[in-house]
């Protein structure tokens, strides 16, 4: 059997929960990562689970199963350059899922490309690589990167999480 990789999915408009579940139901591992935020209506606030990467979710599959995946309810396309997809990388994947486990405040950020990149070696985002920034409020972050998606997403850390630079 062929070798799988994790994949990233386009979706159509809103459809992020039912690719999720219809490729769930197909057996293909499916990560969709969720950020919590709050929306203001004129009379309430609410607090509403929503995708981090909107029109995306990531898939692992092996390239023979990629008609099964692109018939999926919701999906629209396989990232990837031009008819070929594109593997994206396991450390990648797995620091976004562990910014996502972590319950660290995670904020979707616009796609870094420069940087200074760091290792965080303690609290709970340890193992995470991603480039540092600070924020508006003067707090640094972590950004984490998906190259192929050109997407980004940055978690609050303290400055003695950060361990080496790379």
């Amino acid at each position: 059997m062929e070798n799988t990789g994790w994949y990233g999915i386009r979706v159509k408009s809103r459809c992020e929960f039912r690719a999720h579940d219809d490729l769930s139901l197909r057996g293909f591992e499916v990560f969709l990562p969720l950020c919590t935020v709050k929306r203001r209506w004129s009379d309430r606030v609410k607090t509403l689970e929503t995708p981090m990467f909107r029109g995306y979710l990531f898939c692992r599959f092996a390239l023979p199963d990629r008609l099964r995946v692109l018939t999926a309810a919701g999906v629209a396309q396989i990232v990837g350059c031009g008819n070929s997809p594109v593997p994206i990388s396991e450390n990648e994947i797995r620091s976004v899922q562990t910014l996502v486990t972590s319950k660290v405040a995670c904020t979707p950020w616009p796609y870094l490309q420069t940087g200074q990149r760091v290792s965080i070696d303690n609290g709970p985002l340890a193992g995470v690589e991603g480039v540092i920034v600070k924020a508006e409020d003067g707090k640094p972050r972590v950004v984490v990167s998906v190259s192929l998606l050109l997407r980004s997403v940055a978690a609050e850390i303290e400055r003695d999480w950060i361990g080496r630079v790379q």
